[in-house]
């Protein structure tokens, strides 16, 4: 990799830092103090941002949030419409996921989320359950970060091409597999540890680059 890329990187870490930092200490506020509510709409959030975009996620929580808990398919999507790209199916989803929470769990996700042990299965859990709708591997980690847990790569799109162009992995082809996800992932967290940054500030510093924001 580029020794002047890398120093650039640097730069843009020291300029960012207290920002990155600050950012992922109000992530861990969100678990500590929010209640299962809450929580369900950071997941609704994810939800919402796969295959979209973070700002379309957001505007998309700000159309539904009145009526997060109580609303049908038909109700959410007819809020979507105009917001999101995919009102039907994102509504539909976060219908079935906010059922099968109540009926499996009593909505008891800070409950559910501490009874795994390892970190790997409780992103499990979350990436291939079938009552949890709409997101995968990148989604689940997407979500545990913004509640405060750490240790995940957000392999998106604009990761996945800072790695690139890092040569830190050598194609642009996102992971399809639980195995290739955990691949990538641990080359960032080689990355990370190479050039002294903590991984889940790292994630956050390549996703500024690229879009010009640290949002969530």
């Amino acid at each position: 990799m580029s020794q002047k890329a890398v120093e650039k990187l640097m730069k843009g870490y020291e300029h960012k830092r207290s920002l990155i930092k600050s950012r992922l200490r109000q992530f861990k506020q969100v678990f500590k103090k929010g209640d299962d509510v809450q929580i369900f709409l950071e997941l609704t959030f994810c939800i919402f941002t796969a295959n979209a975009t973070a700002r379309m996620g957001l505007k998309s929580i700000n159309a539904v949030s009145d009526i997060l808990m109580n609303a049908d398919a038909g109700e959410i999507s007819q809020r979507l419409k105009g917001v999101h790209r995919f009102p039907n199916s994102r509504a539909r989803y976060l219908f079935l996921t906010r059922e099968y929470l109540k009926s499996e769990f009593d909505f008891k996700l800070k409950d559910l989320i501490i009874s795994f042990e390892h970190p790997l299965k409780r992103r499990d859990f979350f990436a291939s359950c079938n009552g949890i709708k709409g997101i995968g591997y990148k989604e689940a980690s997407h979500f545990l970060r913004n509640i405060g847990f750490g240790g995940y790569g957000i392999l998106d799109k604009h990761i996945l091409r800072s790695l690139y162009d890092f040569n830190v992995i050598d194609n642009l082809k996102p992971p399809i597999t639980r195995n290739d996800y955990l691949r990538i992932e641990n080359k960032l967290r080689k990355f990370a540890k190479k050039i002294d940054i903590d991984m889940d500030e790292l994630d956050l510093l390549l996703w500024s680059e690229r879009t010009g924001e640290i949002l969530k």
